[in-house]
């Protein structure tokens, strides 16, 4: 779950139609009395990392409020919330700033109602200096968020109004979501006794339930024992899986209104609607790069992700990632998966033996020579007739057949074991890596295994704008089976089942980026297999053993890799890189350099 890190605070009694709400709210911009003699403290902004909250309660003054908002840092994002007269603050910067288009909800504690226990699978703690604060970064961007700049994690003790959450995932030790806690009593000495939530960020490859709702009730669960009376955040008007959840949590709408300066970063929230916004994310993710570049879009087809770009009298044609840059050649040698083989084969690279499946004793003579087979279909995408893993001749037989409703020419393939590794190349040059892993889930004592994946299912559907599901077909049920159960047993708390076996996105796989640990001779190997086919843009697929060592077997080559699956790299950039050159800029970094902003 992603509340899109737009997360506020307030002072207001929750039903916004109480007297007592709108009572509430004219004392903010007021100076006010504390007992022991102690005063709200004014022009308050505290540094989050990703920018500056700044409580407009605290400010007297539109224009000082408007005038620092305007000196928002580059690459950083300010949040002025709690404004008294939005209005007015707008008024003194209408080019520079804008209304917000979220809604601040509000949890009374005494609303609050706390669950028995927490998933074996998670562990939920403060974050510690030993904590990889780059992955944590990755999180953020991943997710389309601002992350802290280098070193701000680091200053968290001496910064008493901040609490920073981890989860952990037990089983793997991966961080897996992060959120930041503010007090108010502590930033501004709040009269109204709050608090507020902010920067909620979960990984959008995890297998473990409900992240986002943990880390919400331990956050809730600190800020209660020290006394706090409520707790704020805000949320996308549209974010409808994050306001679900916060009202199972007993959040409720209240009359708060933040202001924003305008910039690259929340862009789409003031400019109106996407263009674009009947392709798909693949589609998507390009045009938004492109037109942020002043090139010109021009939708052909959404349904099937086509889309024309042009500048300058220079039009390019794309799906997705394939575009006329691709020869008809080199997309013809990516497409026959035997053909791909040779190629890479007669470079000199690694690859798995290969033979078409014909006669019975074809297959039971590869069979006697390899442990384990893959069965594919010659030509196909997105896994589709894959089985992996196969070791008895009437399943692989059986698979042969199945293989052939999506192609006539069908493959037995070596089964090579380790990671899966994608790697993308673009214009010949390496630009990201990430392991992709088959979808598993975690027995809870309760749910039958059927229902465990059909809630996962639903998790990668929305953590991938719909293009990860995974099927309840044979595959899933021989895989199931095979682990010694079926779909409708109860998986026992704590243990976790592989439920396919191939870890293509759409059939429910998740990928998590390994660029940085990439080794040198992977590296390479990609660059030449890309060379090879004579192709500006391909996602290669390994199998290895490890990412940071040298051995490897090259797989397949996909001609329309999805360059969504790999942010936070800059795949998209360098893709528009290649296709306009002359667009490219210093803005266009490595995520090494992005992840330092």
């Amino acid at each position: 779950m992603n509340n899109e890190t737009d997360d506020r605070s307030e002072a207001v009694e929750l039903d916004p139609m109480d007297p007592n709400t709108m009572a509430s709210l004219k004392h903010w911009g007021d100076p006010l009395d504390l007992p022991g003699g102690r005063e709200m403290a004014s022009d308050v902004a505290i540094d989050c990392g990703w920018g500056r909250l700044i409580f407009g309660q605290t400010f007297s003054n539109p224009r000082e409020l408007a005038n620092l908002l305007r000196l928002e840092r580059e690459g950083r994002r300010d949040i002025a919330l709690y404004v008294r007269e939005p209005h007015l603050v707008l008024s003194h910067a209408p080019q520079d700033l804008f209304m917000d288009p979220s809604l601040t909800f509000r949890l009374d504690f005494r609303r609050y109602r706390k669950l028995p226990a927490r998933p074996e699978t998670l562990v939920i703690r403060e974050l510690t200096a030993e904590d990889d604060q780059p992955k944590i970064n990755r999180l953020h961007m991943a997710r389309g968020m601002v992350p802290a700049y280098d070193g701000f994690y680091t200053k968290l003790n001496d910064k008493p109004e901040l609490t920073v959450l981890v989860a952990e995932d037990r089983h793997s030790g991966e961080i897996i979501g992060c959120v930041t806690g503010v007090d108010h009593r502590e930033a501004f000495n709040d009269p109204d006794n709050g608090c507020s939530l902010w920067a909620l960020v979960t990984d959008p490859q995890t297998q473990v339930p409900a992240v986002g709702e943990w880390l919400s009730r331990h956050l809730i669960e600190m800020m209660i024992a020290r006394g706090r009376s409520f707790i704020d955040l805000s949320v996308m008007h549209d974010n409808e899986p994050a306001i679900n959840l916060y009202e199972k949590l007993g959040f409720r709408q209240v009359p708060v209104y933040c202001v924003k300066h305008k910039n690259s970063i929340n862009e789409r929230l003031f400019i109106g609607e996407d263009p674009e916004e009947d392709l798909n994310i693949y589609a998507r993710l390009i045009t938004k790069e492109a037109r942020r570049r002043g090139i010109a879009v021009e939708v052909l087809d959404a349904e099937g992700g086509f889309f024309r770009l042009s500048l300058a009298g220079r039009w390019v044609t794309c799906r997705e990632s394939l575009s006329e840059m691709t020869s008809a050649v080199a997309m013809s040698r990516c497409d026959d998966k035997a053909v791909t083989r040779r190629l890479l084969q007669k470079e000199g690279l690694r690859v798995p033996e290969q033979v078409t499946a014909g006669d019975d004793e074809t297959i039971e003579n590869f069979v006697s020579r390899h442990r384990a087979v893959v069965v594919k279909p010659a030509r196909g995408e997105q896994g589709r007739g894959i089985q992996v893993g196969l070791t008895e001749v009437d399943e692989i037989k059986a698979a042969v057949a199945s293989a052939r409703a999506f192609c006539d020419k069908v493959l037995l393939e070596q089964c090579v074991s380790g990671d899966d590794l994608r790697v993308i190349v673009i214009d010949y040059q390496v630009v990201a890596a990430a392991v992709r892993r088959p979808p598993s889930v975690c027995g809870d004592g309760s749910h039958s295994i059927g229902e465990l994946i059909e809630r996962l299912s639903r998790r990668r559907e929305a953590a991938t704008d719909g293009e990860s599901r995974i099927p309840l077909d044979a595959e899933t049920e021989r895989c199931v089976r095979r682990a010694g159960y079926s779909l409708d047993q109860v998986l026992p708390g704590g243990e976790w089942l592989q439920v396919r076996t191939t870890a293509n996105l759409h059939t429910g796989g998740t990928i998590h980026d390994v660029t940085a640990d990439l080794h040198p001779v992977l590296s390479s190997a990609a660059v030449r297999a890309a060379k090879a086919l004579e192709i500006p843009v391909v996602g290669l697929d390994f199998m290895v053993p490890d990412v940071s060592g040298p051995d490897y077997a090259i797989i397949e080559a996909n001609e329309r890799p999805g360059l969504a699956n790999h942010e936070p790299q800059p795949t998209v950039e360098r893709f528009v890189d290649l296709l306009f050159p002359h667009t490219r800029s210093q803005n266009s970094k490595h995520l090494n350099q992005r992840s330092d902003a």
